[in-house]
């Protein structure tokens, strides 16, 4: 071989490697590059849109979550409340299972309080007074004689700051609200943050904080109206429901608490075996009478082991199951008894009676007047915190 043509041949290979060295290089950076793409696409998403401006000129934004699976939620910042819930059925056919509005002008009136947070104080106390620390005071009375759902402006009424977080697997709403002091009457400013955490398991948990300057009483809940079959037009007395509890709570004209805890064995109450919504629900009974259905806070077992099953509500024909997990000790079942005929309804038409279910979840109505029930007392230094997971599955 001679000096040239080694000379050329060597230049050749180099060059070749060289190319080669390139390409490899450049495949594994495209590889990489794919490898992080792939790694960083979330499972779930969170997307913003605006919903509207309040009577008031405030504007109110919807956050919507979606899971890999197709799961969406949809809350706006009025109320934190959750407009619209995609759930699959046994085919994953999915679709809205929660009653709501698609305007926000209804939900500033929103007397049924649909999809709402709810607070300061979810459910009633009586006559609108308590006392804490030897002071007494005095709340907006919006239910007859008694105070409910956190007064005429409460939680519900009110637009919440928003702000948005994410992991790998799930998107989370941030919610906060300061409720200045003696607001609708309550003592202390409450400092409140409310978290809707979307998963890929086709579960939503709800986790709530607040913190006082004083001391006061708090008790929030999710006033979510729930149909299971996703056709509004249906009644949910034919939802299968199973409640974890021995006793629930009796309740005067008024429903107030009468202050006893009686034994759920033997009445159209006891829910500890699964059964339709419908089955007792128009028995000759004091408590349904009062209530003109249920409308009843259940005392939950197992109030010491934290996070646990509550309630699983379940719809035959579709094949939703929705289970409710909670570190409440209550849990109040309310089948839409109010519902006239008169509000619009997401599908055309109006919603009619009985075709939502509230399963919520909460500490006991007028707990501050009650001194046997569980304390809503909150002092400064101390932090409110509860947690609720609603999750859905088929079957």
């Amino acid at each position: 071989m001679n000096n040239t043509f080694k000379r050329g041949f060597y230049t050749f290979a180099l060059l070749g490697a060289a190319l080669l060295s390139v390409q490899c290089k450049s495949d594994k950076k495209q590889t990489v590059e794919t490898e992080v793409a792939v790694e960083s696409t979330p499972l779930v998403t969170i997307s913003k849109k605006a919903f509207g401006m309040t009577s008031d000129s405030i504007a109110v934004d919807q956050y919507t979550l979606k899971n890999e699976k197709g799961m969406e939620v949809s809350i706006i910042t009025f109320g934190g409340i959750i407009t619209n819930w995609t759930a699959p059925d046994k085919n994953n056919n999915y679709k809205d299972v929660v009653l709501g509005y698609e305007t926000l002008a209804p939900y500033e009136t929103n007397p049924t309080f649909f999809g709402a947070l709810i607070g300061r104080y979810g459910n009633r106390i009586a006559n609108g007074k308590f006392s804490l620390n030897g002071e007494e005071y005095a709340l907006a009375t919006n239910d007859g004689s008694n105070h409910l759902h956190g007064g005429t402006k409460g939680f519900d009424k009110v637009v919440w700051t928003a702000s948005e977080t994410q992991t790998d697997s799930t998107a989370s709403l941030v919610l906060t609200y300061l409720s200045k002091d003696m607001e609708e009457g309550y003592p202390g400013n409450l400092n409140t943050k409310v978290v809707y955490t979307l998963d890929n398991n086709n579960a939503l948990r709800v986790d709530y904080e607040a913190i006082t300057d004083k001391p006061t009483i708090v008790n929030l809940t999710q006033h979510s109206y729930f149909n299971l079959t996703g056709d509004f037009s249906k009644t949910i007395l034919n939802h299968k429901l199973s409640i974890d509890a021995d006793q629930f709570v009796p309740v005067n004209e008024t429903l107030i608490p009468t202050g006893e805890l009686v034994k759920v064995e033997g009445t159209p109450f006891d829910f500890r075996t699964a059964k339709p919504i419908g089955q007792d629900i128009n028995i000759e009974d004091v408590q349904l009478k009062r209530g003109l259905g249920y409308d009843h806070c259940w005392v939950l077992n197992k109030q010491d082991a934290g996070e646990r099953s509550v309630a699983i509500a379940y719809d035959e024909e579709s094949g939703r199951v929705l289970e409710v997990i909670s570190n409440e000790p209550g849990i109040q079942l309310y089948t839409g008894n109010f519902l006239d005929g008169t509000l619009p309804s997401k599908q055309g038409g109006n919603y009619e009676y009985r075709t939502g279910l509230c399963l919520e979840t909460q500490h006991y109505p007028d707990s501050p007047n009650q001194p046997d029930f569980p304390s809503t007392t909150l002092n400064p230094g101390e932090t409110y915190k509860s947690a609720t997971i609603f999750k859905f599955t088929t079957k």
